[in-house]
C-alpha cells in the first residue's frame, strides 16, 4: 500500500479497517457519485484505478458551479455517507471550496471549482484508468 510506505503508522490503521468486498466497494463509490449528482454536480466521472495505483481503488470527480456549491456537495457526501455507516477518513479544501478532496480509503472524491478542474485536468493525469458508467440509484 503506497500510504503505508510513505507513513508506516498508516499500515497499522489500514490493516485494522474492515475488509470490503469488491462488489461492496463498487456500490459505495457509486453511492458517492450519486450523492454528487443529487446536489446537481456537473460532469461527474468515476475512474477505476485498480491496477493503475495502490493508492485507492476509485476516484469520483465532479464539479460545482461556485465555491459555495463545491462546499455544499462535499458536505452532503460526507453527511450522507456517514449516515450509511462510512465516515470520511480525511478531508482537504472544504473551507475554501475550490477543490474538495474526501478520502474514504477505497475511493477518493474530488470536487472541483470549474476553473481548477480545467487547470489540473485530473482525468487526463489518470487517463490509464478505466471510466466506469454511473449506475442509476433507486
Amino acid at each position: 500500500m503506497l500510504r503505508a510506505s510513505i507513513n508506516p503508522s498508516l499500515n497499522r490503521m489500514a490493516t485494522s479497517l474492515p475488509s470490503v468486498s469488491a462488489r461492496e466497494g463498487a456500490q459505495r463509490v457509486q453511492r458517492a457519485a450519486q450523492l454528487c449528482l443529487d446536489m446537481k454536480a456537473n460532469d461527474v466521472v468515476l475512474l477505476d484505478l485498480k491496477g493503475v495505483t495502490d493508492m485507492t481503488d476509485y476516484f469520483v470527480i465532479a464539479s460545482g458551479t461556485s465555491d459555495t456549491h463545491v462546499r455544499s456537495i462535499g458536505e452532503h457526501v460526507i453527511s450522507e455517507m456517514k449516515k450509511a455507516g462510512l465516515a470520511v477518513h480525511h478531508t482537504e479544501g472544504l473551507q475554501q471550496g475550490r477543490w474538495v478532496l474526501l478520502d474514504f480509503f477505497d475511493f477518493v472524491v474530488h470536487i472541483f471549482h470549474p476553473t481548477l478542474r480545467s487547470f489540473y485536468q485530473i482525468e487526463r493525469l489518470w487517463s490509464d484508468a478505466e471510466t466506469v458508467a454511473l449506475e442509476p440509484q433507486e
